[in-house]
């Protein structure tokens, strides 16, 4: 079955201006995702943009550029609209999207997540890290959930899996026919909470980019 990776990498960002082409360890941080694609075993790797500086980096950091339309690189944007617009112009049998904010994720969950739809264990993956309960509560101070005067034990509260964003795999015909990056009998991959970081903020950059270095 024919895997490719798809990774989005949108030039209007608002949290972290410029954040995608930003220096990060060396290189920009949308290469760190691309490298750990390139070693999960996957071949054919796309990187959908409206980027011009991204574009420039093709053969540097080895992806194939799919021109990302503008009508579909707003802020009010949907990433399903961007994979469909590449799985109309690309044949695969498994996508694997990518996203480029989670620089942290290794390619052995990348890997067992592909492994997994291979074997027919799952239709489609999402990468999680597990959460263990915490008091929320919304801006206006109010509790999310949860009573002040009965506050329960963390214990007692079942654990939860946290989405986060890593990657998602699927299939084609399911994509299709869903037009949602996940669907049909949906698994996992398990992240530890400290690779499960993202970057959408100044603050998150600094806190990665000191974890990568730690791994160094």
């Amino acid at each position: 079955m024919k895997v490719v990776s798809l990774t989005l990498c949108r030039a209007g960002s608002k949290g972290l201006p410029g954040k995608n082409t930003k220096d990060l360890c060396g290189k920009p941080m949308f290469a760190h995702q691309i490298k750990n694609l390139k070693d999960a075993g996957i071949n054919d790797r796309y990187v959908s943009t409206d980027d011009p500086d991204i574009k420039s980096l093709t053969s540097k950091y080895d992806f194939v550029v799919i021109d990302r339309p503008a009508a579909i690189s707003l802020d009010t944007s949907k990433c399903e609209e961007a994979l469909m617009h590449f799985t109309n112009l690309v044949n695969y049998d498994i996508l694997v999207f990518a996203q480029a904010t989670s620089p942290l994720c290794k390619p052995e969950y990348i890997k067992k997540g592909i492994q997994m739809v291979l074997d027919g264990k799952c239709e489609s993956v999402v990468s999680v890290s597990r959460e263990h309960w915490i008091p929320r509560w919304d801006l206006k101070m109010n509790p999310v959930d949860w009573d002040p005067a009965n506050r329960p034990r963390r214990q007692q509260k079942p654990e939860l899996f946290l989405e986060n964003g890593a990657f998602y795999i699927t299939k084609r015909d399911l994509f299709l026919k869903s037009n949602v990056r996940y669907s049909g009998k949906i698994g996992y991959v398990e992240m530890p909470h400290y690779e499960s970081f993202q970057i959408d903020t100044e603050e998150d950059f600094i806190l990665i980019e000191k974890l990568l270095k730690g791994r160094k």
